[in-house]
């Protein structure tokens, strides 16, 4: 009886499946770090890096506008989609970024964006989903990262802080509240036929000017407008209040830990403590 020996398989090398994964955790070790210096780092390239994704977002919200005088466009369709994996790329980029991916997911900015990629991309599924249309003005909310960008980048911003973030929570609450005219009312209310005429009636309604030309239909749109009439005014005067009331610095006093100040002040009115206020000299 003849016995038939096995060929002997190939050798590795001792530690070579070691060294391989070792070289693939490099290289994932070397990605993170490259994102996390782009998402977090203060070198030119990262603020470059961070700048565009805010000119990107803006671009979001543009696009949002404007295709709501397109419904239905077969090109809309197609941009949804370029727009949903940029988004989706963006998000993934920040999990692998964060040194903390799990609380990056459940952040309500990290929600927000879960969302919007959901409306970007469910309604290729069919026009059920278009009512998720609205909910891509969350994308607003990183225009506050851009706000706390430039306040770091140019002192004019930094001067005028409650100004420019009474301006942004104005704005992010107008563009939401008029999305919302638009997807609950379009189709249904021969009055509103686009984003221009729902974000006219918003901006009429939260002025309290009320021409009576546009209504909401039913009750809800009742609701809604009530909810544009109270937060919306609130948040109209807190901006004129902004405006024009005397302009106060952010510096916390060493005593007392009170963080508003006249720009000029040297004690601290509320305990008398000296206060060095960083200032730009005389101008």
């Amino acid at each position: 009886m003849r016995m038939t020996v096995p060929s002997p398989s190939p050798r590795t090398e001792p530690g070579a499946d070691a060294d391989a994964v070792g070289e693939r955790r490099g290289a994932s070790h070397h990605w993170r770090a490259r994102l996390r210096e782009l998402y977090y780092g203060w070198s030119p390239r990262a603020v470059r890096f961070r700048y565009g994704l805010l000119l990107f977002d803006l671009l979001v919200i543009g696009f949002v506008i404007v295709s709501s005088f397109f419904f239905a466009n077969p090109v809309v369709e197609v941009l949804d989609l370029v727009f949903g994996i940029l988004i989706l790329a963006d998000f993934g980029a920040r999990l692998l970024a964060s040194r903390s991916p799990l609380n990056e997911l459940v952040h309500p900015l990290g929600l927000a964006d879960l969302i919007v990629i959901v409306s970007f991309l469910a309604p290729l599924a069919g026009e059920n989903f278009a009512f998720l249309r609205v909910v891509r003005s969350l994308r607003l909310f990183r225009s506050y990262q851009l706000v706390s960008r430039l306040r770091q980048d140019f002192p004019f911003f930094k001067r005028n802080e409650d100004a420019v973030l009474s301006v942004v929570n104005l704005m992010v609450f107008l563009l939401i509240m008029t999305a919302l005219v638009h997807a609950t009312q379009i189709g249904r209310n021969p009055e509103i036929n686009n984003y221009a005429d729902a974000l006219y009636f918003t901006v009429t309604t939260l002025t309290t000017t009320g021409f009576g030309d546009i209504t909401l239909q039913g009750t809800s749109g009742r609701l809604l407008a009530v909810l544009i009439m109270i937060f919306g005014v609130s948040l109209f005067i807190r901006l004129v209040q902004t405006l024009f009331r005397p302009q106060k610095v952010h510096h916390e006093c060493p005593e007392c830990g009170l963080t508003r100040h006249d720009p000029d002040a040297v004690h601290c009115k509320h305990c008398g403590a000296t206060i060095h206020i960083q200032t730009e000299g005389a101008t």
